[in-house]
């Protein structure tokens, strides 16, 4: 792979390694971004402007992102938008009525899927996880308490019954 030179050249006619190199302002970071982006740069730190530039850089050199990534990305963004938060999928589908039945310590116990959540002993819970650290008085998984993992997943211990 050929090496660029690195010839001392006026500010607005440095490539943008040697921009980063030579310790660019603020101002030429910003010249920079909008050649590289097409848009104005965002109000962000000159760390963060040479990041973002190092990162067009390496996109535009051996190409950006992948369908299904960018396809991932635009819909954990509009999640962000529509409910505040990112985070795993759920993979839960309880309906309203259901019954989770698990015996612990040989007593048996019930917990009917609501609306809002769940009821368990005449209490209303938003989580089974809370459920579960009633019943055992420990912090488990609530979904893994009642036998809910997602289909084909084991427990840690290898087994399906750790």
């Amino acid at each position: 792979m050929a090496r660029r030179s690195v010839t001392p050249t006026t500010p607005s006619s440095r490539s943008t390694p040697q921009l980063v190199l030579a310790g660019a302002s603020p101002d030429e970071l910003r010249r920079e971004w909008r050649r590289l982006y097409h848009s104005d740069a965002p109000r962000i730190s000159r760390d963060l402007l040479i990041l973002g530039i190092g990162y067009r850089l390496q996109e535009i050199e051996h190409g950006g992102l992948g369908k299904a990534t960018r396809r991932k990305l635009r819909t954990l963004a509009k999640t962000l938008r529509t409910t505040g938060r990112v985070g795993p999928t759920p993979s839960l589908s309880l309906k309203p009525g259901a019954r989770l039945v698990r015996e612990w310590h040989g007593r048996t116990h019930t917990v009917t899927v609501t609306e809002d959540g769940f009821e368990y002993a005449g209490s209303s819970y938003a989580s089974l996880t809370k459920i579960a650290k009633k019943i055992t008085g420990a912090h488990w998984s609530g979904p893994r308490f009642f036998g809910l993992l997602a289909t084909g997943k084991e427990h840690p211990s290898g087994g399906r019954n750790g």
